[in-house]
């Protein structure tokens, strides 16, 4: 998977799971753990890792994620970053799980 591959799954796994009509950030990445197959949280799991190892910037990464997650960090008491390696961390759980 090439860089621009990986913004693109990124994208769409922020905007498709972290939206405007989720209960809470905890609870829409508890959905999609339970909703979608193990393949699925590998590929969403491997893009994440991809977006994480860019050259790009951390500011130009934080902004990406605060465009397309409908997530209020400051009240999560996380930069986007520190919040997106802790959804890393709990898919890699799940994935050993599933």
């Amino acid at each position: 998977m090439n860089d621009h591959q990986a913004f693109e799954e990124v994208a769409d796994f922020l905007a498709g799971t972290f939206h405007q009509d989720m209960g809470s950030p905890e609870q829409a990445l508890a959905d999609f753990i339970v909703e979608n197959t193990k393949e699925c949280l590998e590929f969403t799991l491997e893009s994440l890792l991809v977006f994480m190892r860019t050259n790009t910037t951390e500011k130009e990464k934080e902004d990406f994620i605060k465009s397309y997650a409908e997530i209020y960090f400051p009240a999560m008491g996380l930069t986007p970053l520190e919040w997106l390696e802790n959804v890393i961390g709990q898919l890699k759980e799940a994935v050993k799980t599933k």
